[in-house]
């Protein structure tokens, strides 16, 4: 269990323990001092709000307008391809035929064209060996001219790469068509290089794109490109760039307590809203659920004060309804329903509570461990 998560969980015991206090004055707690003083610590780790129009106002996000990316545009027209060993070059002598290699109907102009070797280089009539790695076919075009015109008088020279094969990229992850996709004459970016793989595939983690280029890492987010129109999201890749779309593994919420069936739900590329949440679960449970106790605990950022952040859903009142399916969850909230009869809630408040004080502690174990 990871320690976010561990500590989690131990605020999530205290804050039913705190709750039930608040709700059932006379419900019995445990008077061992250990879980007393564990409590009294957690309890100064949490804070908890109403769920009300203000509060929702002020978590929504705020419209953003798209972002352009002038430096990608002036990348994208300042872009030139270089050849490289492994390309298979073009070579055509107007008026001379002799000099250039026709692909006819049985040989393709790949099968037909120059290769460059491993040293860079390539042969041609004439000319000899010429190196051509590391330049512009316009730079191998007028060395060429240049060579050939002792032997051939203004010769006109075309240069053109037939197969582009030095250079390339690595997509991996989730993606419909994994693999590689060469570097081209045509500028390639990120947003070019999923969809020749085929697009993402549902168990996608859009916000998570890792490019890998020279030991460092660069993280992406399609959903900002997608939705918010930020271009500063694409980029223009180089060769030997690793592309690697993350799974949603941890994009989910986890829904406990009184509901008909407890258990963790995905979040979509969309998002998800409480009551989302609560309906993918078949609702609440009416025959032992608190419609008071709607709760929602969630890691508090980390400059704040205190550990966690728990936001309360009064669901007695119909204008509940419309909050919960504003109210937008993120990430590794829990959302917790509550049960009423008394005896029921003793029962949970009284198994927790050891738990959540043997979970605190190991948690801090694990923090000292880490920073040691």
């Amino acid at each position: 269990m990871s320690v976010s998560l561990s500590k989690l969980l131990v605020a999530t015991a205290a804050t039913l323990a705190l709750s039930g206090c608040a709700m059932f004055p006379g419900a019995h707690m445990p008077t061992n001092q250990e879980t007393v003083n564990a409590r009294e610590d957690l309890s100064e780790q949490v804070r908890i709000y109403a769920i009300t129009p203000s509060l929702v106002n002020q978590l929504r996000t705020p419209q953003s307008t798209p972002e352009p990316n002038p430096e990608l545009e002036q990348m994208r027209a300042e872009y030139d391809y270089m050849v490289g060993p492994g390309d298979i070059l073009n070579v055509t002598v107007w008026n001379h035929p002799e000099l250039t290699i026709p692909a006819g109907s049985m040989r393709s102009a790949q099968e037909a064209g120059n290769w460059v070797h491993n040293d860079g280089t390539i042969f041609y009539p004439y000319v000899g060996k010429l190196e051509v790695a590391g330049k512009r076919v316009t730079e191998i075009r007028e060395d060429l001219r240049s060579r050939l015109q002792n032997y051939i008088e203004d010769p006109q020279v075309d240069v053109t790469v037939a197969a582009f094969r030095s250079k390339r990229v690595y997509v991996t992850g989730e993606v419909l068509q994994p693999g590689t996709l060469p570097i081209t004459n045509v500028p390639l970016t990120l947003l070019d290089a999923i969809n020749h793989s085929g697009g993402i595939t549902e168990v996608a983690d859009w916000r998570n794109v890792v490019l890998t280029r020279e030991g460092r890492e660069y993280r992406f987010s399609l959903q900002d490109l997608y939705q918010r129109g930020d271009t500063r999201q694409n980029v223009l890749l180089k060769a030997g760039d690793v592309l690697h779309v993350e799974r949603n593994d941890a994009n989910k919420v986890f829904v406990m307590g009184e509901v008909n069936e407890p258990r963790s739900v995905m979040i979509g590329r969309a998002g998800m809203t409480l009551a989302e949440a609560i309906s993918d679960v078949g609702g609440i449970n009416n025959m032992h659920a608190n419609a008071s106790g709607v709760f929602v605990m969630r890691l508090a950022p980390n400059n704040a004060e205190n550990l966690i952040d728990v936001f309360q859903l009064d669901a007695r009142q119909a204008s509940a309804l419309v909050m919960a399916d504003q109210f937008r969850l993120q990430e590794r909230d829990i959302v917790y329903v509550t049960t009423a009869p008394m005896s029921r809630w003793n029962r949970i408040v009284s198994q927790l509570l050891p738990t959540a004080q043997s979970l605190y502690f190991l948690s801090l174990t694990e923090d000292t461990i880490t920073t040691r």
